[in-house]
């Protein structure tokens, strides 16, 4: 076994694979961007490396540099985590020739993987099922419409490198598949350097269930049952699960043996997994699955398998990576209860899952262990007080969950979710509790359309209730942990207080009297509650109330299952107009402008897609606010932008 590990990468999945090195007694090696020198990895680690700036073209993508930390510290393997060079068969090359062993499969493994095309192709001579569509060569965009043409719409185009959702689009109607076209080569090319790509024939009802499979330098290969990634929205996935609901042990059967001979017709070793597309329309049938992808390194959902089989699919692949070979065979592995994992990501889910940023002010997650076994397991890489920043993925943490049953896994991820505190950005745990109390989720009736087809209701706010807006007020003024007893109480009569908060840009007028001690009567619009303060928390109205309300500089938040989300007041800031009169195009999020499609004097209606976007690795559409005409263009194609830039603004209805 290797006595010091260096890993090329960032964030969770860094910090997970140095706490299963840290039980082995292996000693590790962080790596680090300007951006991340104070990151939870890097402290994590018994030593750190600099590698470059912010940008991952000038860090983490810096193959040469990271091998030469690797030889200065002394370290003897490099882990690459998965994204950055993870499935980069030249850095594998190039680590081998270093002197330094790739915890992974070969380079050749990766290059007969890594691209789509190739891989469909290979795979159909090995006599895995693979779905219908193009995969070669040719690129001409009037010779891939016509083989969509020949396929049938729906179609999937699909950037043939890479994976995450990203250079993919669904086009449902001819007249819409030269605009998706070029999207998909633009985001292909500015995620993976490869603007070419395949298109497929989209399954109607489409569940997405992989294989976990594991290979060792003996020729040995086992895989390690399935997990259902069904729960997806823009391709990219939200909650996976495993086992897969309504698998039937012919299907598994049918799924190991493909995958296993998929990862054998290449020789693979280590982690890998093979994606299938599955009909979902009358159940799961043996014969109603096909190849998609293998992903030639972990997972990010690999956890759920964990929690089923009992195994550290880190030790694993260190163990493989240092020519053990599998401690078991396929008789051996069996499945123990059920697993969820959901993903929980800084992003603003009304405005269209944009990723946000922000300093995380306060970070509580439910009681569970960390990277490691239990009841609620907790993966993440970022502590309070750490920033989301625009460089890299906005995710929070992996949420796992594990139970006897796929009834009490979920119910037990439903109270984890809401037992999740973050204050300092807004995030996506109030659509995925709504999603773990989704009534045909929990029936296990999922297919990749579920969240499309409910998402008014999924992304829609819930609106805080008169008791939520009182403690809002309550924590606002500082009476929610005050030590002194008697504070806001005054001897002679009640001290009334008036308190100004914003709701999603809605003035929250709330007026707290004193009544006693830590007991207090809120007024808010025409309800009225008293409110006592306790060594249990909250009395509302006489009831006991699970709510907690925590104050972080301007921002109040109370989380009650949901986390309802307030800003304190300035009156002095609201003296004019702050509505905005949807004359304006402004930048979500700091990025780089990719498209232009307006001109000035050019006539516009409301909802057409004006510019395009590139931040955090994916491609937002911006539109018109409303009809008019384009007065100022205040952006070029390449021009990088901050958060709240004006990109586009429409003549005055006025003039």
């Amino acid at each position: 076994m290797f006595t010091k590990l260096l890993i090329a990468n960032r964030g969770e999945i860094a910090c997970r694979v140095i706490a299963t090195a840290r039980r082995m007694g292996v000693a590790t090696v962080a790596v680090y961007s300007d951006a991340d020198a104070g990151a939870k990895h890097v402290a994590m680690a018994d030593e750190a490396v600099r590698i470059g700036k912010a940008p991952v073209a000038e860090s983490y993508l810096l193959g040469e540099r990271i091998i030469q930390a690797a030889l200065d510290t002394k370290a003897q393997a490099i882990h690459p985590g998965y994204g950055f060079l993870s499935e980069n068969p030249d850095f594998v090359e190039a680590v081998e020739k270093a002197g330094l062993t790739f915890v992974g499969p070969t380079a050749n493994a990766i290059r007969a993987m890594g691209l789509k095309d190739a891989a469909k192709a290979l795979m159909e001579k090995a006599g895995v099922p693979v779905v219908p569509g193009y995969h070669g060569a040719d690129q001409d965009a009037a010779l891939l419409a016509a083989e969509a043409d020949k396929i049938g719409y729906p179609v999937l185009i699909k950037a043939r490198a890479g994976g995450g959702g990203k250079g993919m689009r669904l086009v449902e109607d001819p007249a819409d598949f030269a605009k998706a076209l070029e999207g998909a080569q633009r985001e292909g090319a500015a995620s993976f350097g490869d603007p070419a790509v395949l298109v497929e024939k989209y399954i109607q009802q489409p569940r997405h269930i992989e294989i976990q499979v594991f290979g060792d330098a003996q020729g040995n290969v086992v895989h390690l049952f399935e997990r259902d990634c069904s729960l997806q929205r823009r391709h990219q996935k939200v909650i996976e699960e495993a086992p897969a609901p309504g698998m039937t042990s012919e299907m598994r059967a049918a799924m190991g043996k493909a995958a296993v001979e998929a990862a054998k017709a290449i020789g693979y070793r280590g982690a890998g997994t093979v994606e299938f597309i599955v009909d979902g329309a009358d159940g799961l049938r043996p014969d109603g699955f096909w190849f998609m992808e293998m992903n030639t390194r972990l997972q990010v959902e690999h956890p759920v398998s964990e929690a089923i089989t009992g195994l550290d699919f880190v030790e694993l692949q260190l163990r493989v990576a240092a020519g053990a070979p599998l401690p078991f065979a396929q008789e051996d592995l069996a499945i123990a209860g059920h697993a969820f994992e959901a993903r929980i990501y800084a992003e603003d889910v009304p405005a269209g899952f944009l990723p946000a940023i922000g300093t995380l002010k306060h970070l509580q997650f439910p009681n569970g262990a960390e990277f490691g076994e239990g009841a609620v397991r907790i993966d993440s890489g970022v502590r309070g007080g750490d920033t989301i920043s625009p460089w890299y993925d906005p995710m929070i943490a992996k949420l796992i969950v594990h139970g006897e049953t796929r009834a009490e896994a979920l119910m037990s991820l439903e109270r984890a979710i809401a037992a999740t505190q973050v204050a300092g950005t807004v995030t996506n745990l109030t659509f995925l509790r709504k999603l773990a109390r989704h009534v045909g989720f929990a029936r296990g009736e999922v297919d990749t359309g579920l969240i499309g087809r409910d998402l008014e209701d999924l992304a829609a706010q819930p609106v805080p209730c008169t008791r939520s807006r009182s403690l809002a007020a309550l924590a606002a003024s500082g009476l929610d942990q005050l030590n002194d007893p008697l504070a806001g109480f005054a001897h002679w009569a009640p001290a009334p207080q008036d308190v100004a908060l914003i709701w999603q840009d809605e003035d929250v007028q709330v007026r707290i009297t004193a009544r006693g001690p830590g007991t207090f009567t809120t007024q808010v619009g025409e309800a009225r509650h008293d409110i006592r303060r306790g060594a249990g928390g909250w009395w509302i109205d006489g009831a006991k109330s699970v709510a907690k309300a925590r104050r972080d500089g301007d921002e109040v938040n109370v989380y009650w299952g949901n986390t309802y989300r307030f800003t304190l007041l300035d009156p002095l800031a609201r003296g004019g107009d702050s509505g905005g009169s949807g004359d304006t195009i402004l930048a979500p999020m700091p990025g780089v402008v990719k498209q232009v499609s307006a001109r000035v004097g050019q006539m516009v209606r409301a909802g057409d897609p004006l510019i395009v976007l590139e931040a955090m690795k994916m491609e937002h559409t911006l539109q018109a606010p409303r009809d008019g005409e384009v007065a100022d263009v205040a952006v070029a194609e390449g021009d990088q932008v901050t958060d709240g830039a004006l990109l586009l603004a429409l003549a005055s209805e006025d003039t």
